[in-house]
């Protein structure tokens, strides 16, 4: 497995960072997923570096921006 960190603008709250783990989560390989909205980080743990452009992908179609 390995840990990616992403930073994201525009999370302002709990419901943000829920929008955006329901949406990763279910990318195939993700395992585990942690969103932030305090920091702007979205921590995806997967089985490696293919789903990150997924998540990239699915986390701007929310409008938020991916750094």
């Amino acid at each position: 497995m390995k840990e990616f960190i992403l930073n994201v603008k525009g999370m302002v709250c709990g419901g943000c960072e829920n929008r955006v783990q329901n949406a990763v989560k279910n990318i195939n390989g993700v395992k585990d997923v942690v969103a932030n909205h305090v920091d702007g980080t979205v921590k995806i743990v997967a089985k490696d570096d293919s789903v990150i452009e997924q998540a990239k992908q699915k986390i701007q179609d929310l409008d938020f921006e991916v750094v």
